[in-house]
């Protein structure tokens, strides 16, 4: 499995990648094997402010469908426009690409002081291993 050390990383199986005020989401390599072949992505707080924890949207698989929690405080600036149904349609990039272009959501940090509680890369190999 592929953990980039550039990327910060949630119990739940999400990164989250920083540059300067803002960040973007998504789930890890080992979390798209698990789930298997994506084919809807579903985030309606694009917006909306979204606490450390909280859902802001769905991932649906062909076996299953999970909730997607956000890292940290933050407000929901976009959906990555190539898995929008409305757009791209595309949400097989997430097994593809994970840590590039399926990317999930783009966000503007509320609370940085957060970020300590998130994993390194070398922390998240350890959990799922």
């Amino acid at each position: 499995m592929n953990f980039p050390n550039n990327l910060l990383y949630t119990k739940e199986h999400e990164w989250l990648r920083i540059e300067g005020n803002f960040a973007y989401v998504g789930i890890t390599d080992f979390a798209q094997s698990e789930l298997g072949d994506i084919v809807y992505i579903e985030v309606d707080t694009v917006g909306d402010q979204v606490n450390k924890d909280e859902i802001f949207g769905t991932i649906e698989a062909v076996k299953t469908t999970s909730d997607l929690f956000m890292p940290v405080d933050a407000k929901v600036l976009e959906l990555n426009p190539a898995l929008d149904e409305k757009q791209g349609n595309n949400p097989t990039l997430v097994n593809t690409d994970p840590y590039g272009e399926g990317w999930l959501v783009k966000i503007e940090l509320t609370d940085s002081s957060q970020l300590t509680d998130l994993m390194n890369h070398e922390a998240y190999a350890a959990m799922v291993d």
